[in-house]
């Protein structure tokens, strides 16, 4: 029993030797002392460390007097508010209700008008697809196989 645990100790012991040069080589190089010390000192002045309880809240949440507080976000206007609703009641991006969770456009469609659909290919754009994808081979071989033309016969067209 004891020899067991003997050769595992030393595989082990043997195996971190050889794997600690990999791991220290893929290790990005770290920061230096100075800029710790910069980083911790900018977290104790706004408040971004750790409360010394339980409640894993930072110092700046639970004293929110001490710390300056964060730049205020440019907030939009009365105006721009209540023209982004007035577009959004003309266009149907409003709740129906609270039951079905569907847009008012959703759930009416006749009343609003129609999402404009994105421009598809041309005819011609399509039909050059396909001549490209039958010289190239990039063509389904058919049958139960998800293989393409080239894969089947690769000597049938041209290497990239």
């Amino acid at each position: 029993m004891n020899t067991r645990h003997i050769l595992t100790a030393a595989s082990l012991a043997t195996l971190s030797w050889m794997v600690s040069p990999l791991l220290m080589a893929q290790i990005p190089p770290g920061k230096t002392r100075e800029q710790v010390q910069q980083e911790l000192m900018e977290a104790v002045r706004t408040g971004n460390i750790p409360c010394n309880d339980e409640s894993g809240k930072l110092m700046r949440e639970m004293y929110p007097s001490r710390y300056p507080q964060p730049p205020a976000v440019e907030s939009k206007t009365r105006a721009q508010v209540q023209e982004e609703l007035r577009e959004a009641i003309r266009t149907g991006n409003v709740m129906c209700n609270r039951d079905t969770g569907l847009l008012e456009r959703e759930a009416n469609p006749s009343r609003y008008p129609a999402v404009p659909a994105p421009a598809g290919k041309t005819r011609e754009e399509v039909r050059q697809e396909l001549r490209e994808a039958i010289r190239t081979g990039d063509m389904p071989a058919g049958g139960e196989t998800d293989l393409k033309m080239k894969d089947l016969h690769p000597g049938m067209y041209p290497k990239k």
